[in-house]
């Protein structure tokens, strides 16, 4: 008998009476979109009463083997009981979910609380049995799957740590569900049913087991975007100029290898095509299916398309059409209402208000995008948010080498409303046709997700990144991203902490990626100059100075060199071992007439050279050599040759409402005319396929592309070994977490509360951070008595928040030995800064003296827990010298912190100075890194000053503050984006 894919499993729970009505409020926060194992989403939701009708269709449809499977026995139909049963729910002891395509039912689980003996029970009791029901032709889409994680998130949020299922034995591909699902679980078998027994509580494997479900869900959603096997074009109109007929054009241009259809709504009578294509009124009157719709009409029009391609079972819409978000707060309902209405017949969004989408792979020519031309097929994968910047980057790949420097994808989403940069990266990381990333990013919905994501991909393929309004702190109008407190050279330390290669323009995201995609990942940081020029070698050496690079001294060829002689010198700097990269600089000999000629040869030689070690990369620094740049560039493709993009593409074409992007506005006739987890791919070791030489007309240009790669390849060197995040015999974790609950049932505020001294000092002390006491002194007598319990020496200080950590203001006194010299020293300092009450000056025993740090860790509401190193006084506060890691940080990571900063040779021993003690200063962000991972309660931690003398260190002050911990959104169940 065959075996239903994610099939139902059978509770005896299923027998109990049903409760009253339903006890709780409806659980709105339970909703949620998913992407399921093929591409398309589904709505999971609460059942209601009023999904009665719903459930009897859904179980009408459900086949008799399925449903012997669900209830162990023939169940052809519902009774009146039984919809009732299934239908009403406490949302507490008993909860039901279903997942619905297009508002009805595909699959439904529920949940019964039950006691030790299996009866019906309440809270407290923690155990619930489980069961699914899916139809049929739903089966095999990872439904189930889905839908255990998010009732499992139910059951905990209700106090239920253990699922009990009952599964028939031939009912395999359920019993995988729950095997797979990689819960702690335990399995027997007795009177002919499989009992599992699955503990809730999230573990590695299991979230491994998400993640992987997700990376291809997610991955396969946007293959089903840029590889369909039809495509329709809505909303082209009888104008040559308008949007709609442009990108008819485009996809017929670039050679679609699949079906194309063109839609216009006012197509006359008899009308069977529209430039060749054929053509129809409706999506709904193809007879084919359709994969892909380009939807090119005006605002107010798009929802009648959408709703044609949904009931016509379209898998995925790029919507070119304007006047969404971007328009304001009547176009963002509109655009919400859009990805609702997408996303309930099981759809994907690009856009709206997007460029399009384009995939150069011979299997698919693909040009779905305002772009008059297909651009050649290539290696670099290409992200932008913004219609006018991947204008300008597909026009620098085009300048720079003729169009030669290719791109896999291209992907330009516009007001970002549904698929976003994380959806392309999930399928970046494991497309083959893709070696490098390039992205433009102007906001990140969701960091936490975009720096795991980031990280994976990068430990296979570079990843570059540009992100505009970086320092405005407001995302573009279209976009739907929740703030961060975090400034932008933080969020970008983060970014680099993740292997992202962060540079600030378009133009030096083009030079990284070029250099990526054409030569291999440099070994170190020694950089070997070569070339005609003495002065341009000097510029060169003088720029790898600059950006942290090792160069050896220029070798000047002179300017008689020819090009044999550039190949003997290249070909001898890399079999040196003392290089890692070379940097080949050229000016252009007298003498017009055989310019070109020398060019082509030059760049022969060079490449010739280049090849004798493909394990090192070259890169060239050209004066007035366009031709050189071209035919360095102009190896041979493994793939097929497209026509090269234009190179204007600053026209244009306007017959409606053209958007600052250069988008199709309301009116819908213009645009521009631009040119576990699962395993991971193998990153590449050997040397690119093409093999081109990148040449920049500037030596800081091509410097600071080499200095990124050598930084980037440091990266990929570090992850091989990421280090550990230690144990500590002497940590409390159970005593913090018992004094942090005290602490905040007791606050005043439910917001949260700062402690006190004490308490502060309690809690670090639980994780072996110790702090120096301070005694209060509010009086002269006071502060004698202080410090004979201290002990001479001491120093007296303020507290005022506004004296707080500023010296330069004399709010403190050191190396008071005596009485005396404590009682001057008060007198002075109350004489000078005001009254003791304004100053609350304490005394505090000195400490060996050393470098004063600043060590800070707190919970960022978007980027998550982030800790923070630098230098007391004006190298953080002022020169902004301050590094970042999130939580939690290794021990390698926490070397790599002390180490970043700007001002670290002051640690080790900087002009003669005595080296102090880093290993503890290690141990304390290692300790600090762990409670606050441990207790999300810890929301921010301030030690400040840290003196790290030449043996220890000592915390002078400490602030902590607890609050109620913050939604992960990382770790609960798969989920898109709420709208």
């Amino acid at each position: 008998m065959q075996t239903p894919a994610d099939g139902p499993a059978h509770t005896s729970s299923d027998s109990a009476e049903p409760t009253a009505a339903d006890r709780h409020p409806y659980p709105s926060h339970w909703e949620a979109d998913v992407v399921l194992r093929d591409g398309g989403t589904a709505r999971i939701r609460p059942i209601t009463a009023a999904d009665a009708d719903r459930l009897v269709s859904f179980f009408e449809q459900v086949s008799d083997e399925s449903k012997y499977y669900r209830f162990f026995a023939p169940y052809p139909r519902l009774s009146a009981k039984d919809v009732h049963r299934f239908t009403h729910h406490d949302h507490v002891d008993r909860v039901g979910l279903a997942a619905t395509v297009g508002g009805e039912f595909i699959a439904t689980v529920r949940f019964d609380r039950i006691d030790a003996q299996g009866r019906p029970a309440s809270a407290p009791a923690d155990e619930a049995e489980v069961a699914f029901l899916v139809q049929d032709a739903h089966q095999g889409r990872g439904v189930a799957s889905a839908l255990l994680e998010h009732i499992a998130a139910v059951a905990r949020e209700r106090g239920i740590r253990r699922f009990a299922a009952e599964v028939l034995p031939a009912n395999t591909k359920m019993v995988k569900v729950f095997t797979d699902a990689g819960y702690q679980q335990q399995r027997s078998f007795e009177d002919g049913v499989v009992r599992l027994e699955l503990d809730l509580e999230p573990t590695d494997r299991s979230l491994a087991v998400q993640r992987a479900r997700e990376q291809r869900a997610e991955a396969r959603s946007v293959q089903r975007l840029l590889a369909p096997g039809s495509v329709a074009v809505i909303g082209v109109g009888r104008s040559p100029d308008g949007v709609g007929r442009g990108v008819l054009r485009n996809v017929l241009g670039a050679g679609f290898t699949g079906r194309l259809y063109a839609v216009n709504s006012a197509l006359p009578e008899g009308a069977t095509d529209i430039d060749g294509v054929p053509a129809h009124r409706s999506v709904r009157d193809i007879a084919e299916p359709v994969d892909l719709a380009v939807v090119a009409v005006p605002a107010e029009r798009v929802p009648q398309a959408v709703a044609d391609c949904g009931e016509h079972g379209v898998q995925g819409l790029v919507v070119i059409s304007a006047g969404y978000a971007e328009s304001g707060p009547e176009g963002r309902e509109r655009q919400r209402e859009l990805v609702r209405q997408a996303r309930s017949y099981g759809m994907r969004i690009i856009g709206p208000n997007a460029f399009g989408v384009i995939n150069t792979s011979p299997e698919t020519r693909l040009n779905a995008s305002l772009a008059p031309e297909l651009p050649p097929a290539g290696r670099l994968g290409l992200f932008t948010q913004s219609g006018a910047i991947g204008i300008a980057l597909l026009s620098r790949l085009h300048r720079r080498g003729s169009g030669l420097w290719g791109l896999s994808t291209c992907v330009s989403t516009g007001n970002r409303a549904d698929v976003s940069g994380n959806d392309v990266l999930q399928y970046w990381y494991d497309d083959p046709d893709t070696d490098v990333a390039l992205m433009y990013l102007e906001s990140i919905g969701n960091p936490r997700k975009f720096t795991r994501l980031a990280r994976r991909t990068a430990a296979v393929k570079p990843l570059v990144v540009v992100q505009g309004a970086r320092h405005s702190g407001i995302a573009p109008t279209g976009h739907a991203s929740a703030a961060t407190r975090l400034p932008h050279a933080t969020v970008s330390a983060l970014l680099r902490q993740a292997g992202v290669i962060r540079v600030d323009t378009v133009t030096e995201l083009v030079d990284a990626g070029l250099l990526l995609a054409g030569q291999p990942l440099p070994a170190g940081p020694r950089v070997a100059i070569l070339g005609n020029s003495e002065s341009l070698g000097l510029l060169t050496y003088d720029a790898c100075v600059a950006e942290g690079l090792r160069p050896l001294p220029p070798l000047d060829l002179t300017t008689a060199a020819s090009p044999d002689d550039f190949r003997t010198a290249l070909a001898a700097a890399l079999a040196d071992e003392g290089s890692d990269a070379v940097v080949v600089t050229v000016i252009p000999s007298l003498g017009e007439s055989t310019r070109q000629g020398e060019d082509k040869s030059l760049a022969a030689a060079l490449r010739a050279a280049a090849a004798s070690c493909p394990t090192k990369p070259v890169t060239v620094v050209h004066v007035e050599l366009g031709g050189l740049a071209e035919a360095l560039s102009a190896a041979a493709s493994t793939g097929p040759r497209a026509a090269a993009i234009v190179d204007q593409v600053d026209q244009v074409h306007q017959a409606g409402q053209v958007d600052q992007a250069g988008q199709v506005g309301q009116t819908g006739q213009t645009a521009a005319t631009p040119p576990a987890e699962p395993p991971a791919p193998t990153p590449r070791t050997d040397p690119p396929p093409h093999h081109r030489i990148p040449a920049y007309p500037a030596a800081e240009r091509a410097v600071r592309a080499l200095a990124e790669a050598v930084k980037y390849a440091q990266w990929r060197r570090d992850i091989a070994e990421p280090g550990k995040v230690p144990e500590y015999d002497d940590i409390d974790e159970q005593g913090a977490g018992e004094l942090i609950e005290r602490l905040l049932a007791k606050a005043d505020d439910v917001r949260g509360v700062t402690l006190d001294a004490d308490d502060a000092h309690d809690l670090l002390a639980r994780y072996g951070i110790g702090v120096r006491r301070a005694l209060p002194a509010p009086d002269a007598d006071t502060a004698v008595r202080a410090a004979r319990e201290a002990g001479y020496p001491v120093a007296l200080k303020t507290t005022a928040p506004h004296l707080r950590h500023r010296p330069d203001l004399g709010g403190v006194r050191l190396d008071l030995a005596d009485e005396e010299q404590l009682r001057r020293a008060y007198r002075e300092l109350t004489h000078t800064l005001g009254r003791p009450a304004e100053l609350r000056p304490v005394v505090q025993a000195m400490v060996a003296r050393g470098v004063d740090t600043v060590v800070r860790a707190g919970h960022d509401p978007v980027a998550g827990a982030v800790l923070s190193f630098g230098l007391a006084g004006a190298a953080s506060e002022l020169l902004g010298d301050t590094a970042h890691r999130l939580i939690p940080v290794t021990d390698r990571e926490a070397g790599n912190l002390v180490r970043s900063i700007r001002t670290a040779p002051l640690l080790f021993g900087w002009r003669g100075s005595a080296p102090v003690d880093t290993p503890a200063l290690e141990e304390l962000l290692m300790r600090l890194s762990r409670l606050v991972d441990d207790h999300p309660e810890v929301v921010t931690v301030s030690l400040e000053p840290v003196v790290v003398a030449q043996e220890g260190l000592s915390v002078l002050s400490a602030s902590v503050r607890l609050a109620p911990p913050p939604a992960r959104d990382d770790l609960g169940p798969r989920t898109l984006p709420a709208y």
